[in-house]
């Protein structure tokens, strides 16, 4: 039996040891800390799951559109029209109508000034049977529709309909938008591209080159709003407007239909303000689809201690959570241990505020960023090791394993961020190059750049070369609108198709302005300006996205 109770004591103290060893060389603690959460706990305290509530209701709605198109009494000369079909899309209507030979049916939103159309070949095939999506009409006016449709032969006709819209809402009509430079030339618009302001809170809007509304949801929307790869949308909701728990991960699309639910655990919950009566969310920042079409996101863990720097992947059809990423298990003990940069009134720690996630398809990694360690990262998706760190701590300041990691500035001109959002990562023509692209929100947090702290914000591009190790700034703007457009927190750098850059300076003259520009890179010019303000408590613009109200891989069918 006194064998027995010295091997295992001898065991615990081996373990302790290994356990004091491993911390001091690599400064992860991985023995006996109650607050590191194992993966299991995780999973239980995210909760998450599909749920069917609003789909199920939508059914009826769907039934009806379909006992319409099959009744044959509604032809191109007399389609049957509904606006805003699904309850929570009213810029949007459902065409449907029957032909007596096949046609390919396109669409086009009649628009106001030039190249603010919306446009679309809304079918790719010739077929007799038409549910038609109509995105980007006006609000409050008698919207001119124009449907082409073309046989086989490739003869056209062309039906022009008129369709009515409801006035906005009062919080979206008190809103103030102000456009005061749109070349509609140089901007990066297509067909039906709107820029969409992705609120912190509040009623999600798209508007076009003119500033004015085309599409809105009647749903608050909290941070996440994303086009899928197949055309839907992806945002954070609640079940009802006047909840205070964003808890609802929709799949829909731009007229309102919804395809999946995700429901989370109400019992993990967190927010900025540490405020138990403010609104409160278990996703906090960000998500993005995998290439398998999973959801990664940015939630906190459930701990009694740590917030915001966890990351889960859930399953796209069941909700349920398939992976799990604690940043406490990567990064050196010290940064959470010690952490003292902010503080919160609920006593916990958010030591990283993860607020962005953007996948590279190359290598099969993510590119996080950290706005409390004013930090950027790689990872490897599969394993989780650091492939390389964007940070201005010292070298020397980094437990050894991790020094080698540390990119290093190309020349004098490159300087490191503070608080940063937004981080994307594009490939160059050469593979061990890529370009980063943020908004550097320039305020200095644990790391940052203490001197220039606070004085501008802008977007950034940097060249990382993944090989040698090093990062170079090879674009920014913002810094000649100095304390103007300073945004101490929110804020993204979007690149566009056709090279140009959209930067959202969301926090603007204490919270009450956002400023939306589009700028070309070859001549550091806005090709476009956007104020906005009254947008109430909170309602800032989180982030701006240029989306297009049409996707190629997304075709409206009953």
């Amino acid at each position: 039996m006194r064998k027995r109770i010295k091997i295992i004591l001898a065991v615990l103290i081996s373990c302790l040891v290994i356990g004091g060893l491993v911390y001091q060389f690599t400064g992860v603690k991985t023995f006996f800390n109650k607050d590191i959460l194992s993966t299991a706990q995780i999973k239980k305290n995210i909760g998450s799951k599909t749920i069917k509530t609003r789909a199920t209701k939508q059914k009826k709605l769907t039934a009806a559109y379909q006992a319409k198109l099959d009744s044959g009494d509604y032809t191109s000369a007399n389609p049957y029209v509904k606006v805003n079909p699904y309850g929570t899309s009213p810029l949007s209507a459902l065409v449907v109508f029957k032909t007596d030979s096949a046609v390919k049916v396109s669409v086009e939103v009649v628009g106001k000034t030039a190249k603010t159309s919306i446009k679309s070949n809304v079918e790719t095939s010739y077929q007799k049977n038409h549910t038609i999506s109509v995105l980007g009409l006006y609000a409050d006016y008698q919207n001119k529709v124009k449907l082409t449709l073309t046989d086989k032969d490739g003869h056209k006709t062309v039906k022009t309909l008129t369709i009515k819209t409801a006035a906005l809402p009062e919080a979206i009509q008190s809103m103030s938008l102000k456009v005061t430079k749109n070349d509609k030339t140089k901007m990066s618009i297509g067909d039906s591209n709107l820029t969409f302001l992705v609120r912190s809170t509040q009623y999600p809007v798209g508007v076009d080159a003119d500033g004015q509304i085309r599409w809105y949801s009647t749903n608050y929307v909290q941070h996440i709003f994303k086009v899928l790869s197949n055309g839907h949308l992806l945002y954070l909701t609640k079940p009802d407007n006047a909840d205070l728990v964003y808890n609802d991960l929709v799949e829909t699309d731009f007229m309102g239909r919804v395809y999946q639910e995700y429901k989370f655990s109400t019992e993990t919950k967190s927010n900025e303000s540490a405020n138990s009566k403010d609104e409160t969310t278990i996703i906090h920042h960000d998500a993005i689809e995998l290439p398998n079409h999973n959801l990664l996101l940015t939630v906190s863990d459930g701990g009694s201690k740590y917030v915001e720097d966890t990351m889960v992947e859930i399953s796209r059809k069941t909700g349920k959570v398939v992976k799990v990423i604690d940043l406490k298990k990567l990064l050196p003990a010290k940064l959470y241990k010690e952490y003292k940069a902010t503080k919160r009134a609920d006593g916990k720690l958010d030591w990283f505020h993860q607020n962005s996630i953007d996948y590279d398809t190359s290598d099969d990694s993510i590119v996080i960023s950290s706005r409390s360690q004013d930090t950027i990262m790689k990872l490897d998706y599969q394993t989780g090791k650091i492939k390389w760190i964007f940070s201005s701590k010292a070298a020397s300041k980094w437990p050894a394993r991790y020094r080698k990691l540390l990119l290093k500035a190309a020349d004098a001109q490159t300087t490191f961020t503070g608080g940063q959002h937004a981080a994307t990562i594009w490939a160059t023509n050469e593979t061990d190059q890529k370009q980063l692209v943020l908004f550097n929100n320039n305020i200095a947090i644990s790391n940052g750049d203490k001197k220039t702290s606070g004085q501008y914000s802008e977007g950034v591009s940097y060249l990382i070369d993944e090989t040698n190790k090093t990062i170079k700034k090879t674009w920014s703007y913002g810094k000649t609108l100095g304390k103007t457009n300073f945004s101490n927190v929110i804020g993204s750098n979007r690149k566009m198709t056709n090279g140009n850059y959209l930067i959202d300076f969301g926090f603007n003259n204490a919270g009450k302005t956002s400023h939306i520009v589009e700028v070309d890179p070859t001549t550091n010019q806005q090709v476009f300006n956007l104020t906005f303000t009254n947008f109430g408590a909170k309602g800032y613009a989180y982030r701006a996205e240029r989306f297009a109200l049409y996707s190629s891989n997304y075709h409206f069918k009953l």
